[in-house]
């Protein structure tokens, strides 16, 4: 049997206020393709099928328009919900959908029901782990401790072990969740479900079945040769810029887990973080490559150029994200003597403050003149009350 793993679509997702649908749209089509070229059994996407709980039309319309892809290959088709995904929202086709070929899994209660899939070499049983949120589950399962994210999945994977001993066969579990050992592919683009280390799950956790699928982390991650983060199918930040997108293509064998193969999926535009002064930016050569990329400028000018980004637009009209890190901060002209300050009008404040972030320039004659109108309208408008 082959299976493609992948997860965390995020559908509706923007990046630095600018849509993503086109760009997601073409990397789900040539995912499909893949599923159709590589002859896939079985597609599973291990959560955060939306980015909202709230999805748009136009996200709902996508995800029926790839998973109608999907179906045509011939693939079944096998999603379980995210921490960013609405349980109600995403299953409310669930029941139609399943004579389809196609299984939603939202009910945490369902976690130990597989869906059985056979192949040449008999049953495997997927057990999809919806999100589990343990302030949400706790009055499910009264009588048990989940308190944490760790808890939770340990709870469902004791109960999906006993479920498969009186089975057999083979098995694979999808589960959205932040597994140990996978601090090094965490990006910024994900929300965190796991309070400050204390909750992440042990590896040692998904013992006992053949494969495990993860969502969540947005960048590929193999923790032990059964259980891997296929990470998301799009950048969605730039700290996730050299991280290679793609899906897994898992082939369980008579005896288990076979070859497990990364498949490259399209990079619709390419992330370049660029450092210097603006005026290097604007003039190197070098950069050339990078004028079709989506960009972050980091600014190292000691002082702030003017209309930075607008400038750094008509070169590259993909810029996205500006940052200023001047390369010199004189740190003992920072006005930090209380008496000092106290002594000083609110205009000669804003002065030194301005000279400080600048490096040693302060106001021009011009901003000058406008830190003067400011303070007057305050006053005037204070004394009016």
């Amino acid at each position: 049997m082959k299976i493609l793993h992948t997860s965390d679509w995020h559908i509706g997702r923007t990046f630095h206020q600018h849509s993503t649908a086109e760009a997601l749209a073409s990397v789900l089509d040539a995912l499909v393709e893949a599923v159709r070229e590589h002859a896939v059994d079985v597609v599973v996407v291990a959560g955060d099928v939306f980015d909202s709980s709230t999805p748009s039309a136009a996200a709902v319309e996508e995800l029926d328009r790839v998973l109608v892809a999907l179906h045509a290959t011939g693939a079944r088709v096998i999603v379980t919900s995210g921490n960013h995904d609405s349980p109600a929202r995403l299953g409310a086709k669930a029941a139609f959908l399943h004579e389809a070929g196609v299984h939603i899994v939202t009910r945490p209660q369902d976690h130990a029901t597989p869906i059985t899939i056979e192949d040449q070499h008999g049953p495997v049983h997927f057990y999809g782990i919806a999100y589990l949120e343990p302030a949400l589950i706790r009055h499910v399962w009264p009588d048990q401790r989940l308190a944490h994210q760790a808890d939770a999945i340990g709870f469902a994977l004791d109960n999906i072990r006993a479920d498969l001993a009186t089975r057999g066969g083979r098995s694979v579990v999808l589960a959205h969740t932040f597994v140990s050992g996978a601090e090094g592919e965490s990006c910024e683009s994900e929300r965190g479900i796991t309070a400050g280390g204390l909750d992440r799950v042990p590896v040692p956790v998904f013992d006992g079945v053949t494969y495990a699928a993860l969502g969540h982390i947005h960048g590929r991650n193999t923790l032990a040769p059964h259980v891997r983060y296929s990470g998301a199918p799009l950048h969605l930040s730039f700290s996730e810029q050299d991280k290679p997108r793609g899906a897994w293509l898992v082939t369980l064998d008579a005896d288990g887990l076979g070859p497990v193969e990364w498949l490259d999926l399209p990079v619709p535009r390419a992330l370049a973080t660029l450092t210097g002064t603006l005026d290097e930016l604007l003039s190197d050569p070098a950069l050339t490559d990078r004028e079709s990329h989506w960009v972050r400028a980091i600014l190292t000018d000691v002082a702030r150029p003017d209309d930075p980004m607008r400038r750094l637009q008509r070169r590259f009209p993909h810029c996205a994200l500006l940052e200023f890190r001047p390369s010199h901060v004189d740190a003992s002209a920072a006005p930090t003597d209380p008496q000092h300050l106290a002594s000083l009008t609110d205009q000669q404040v804003m002065a030194e403050f301005l000279t400080f972030v600048r490096g040693g320039e302060g106001p021009t004659e011009a901003e000058a003149r406008i830190l003067d109108d400011l303070v007057g309208h305050v006053a005037g408008t204070e004394a009016a009350r």
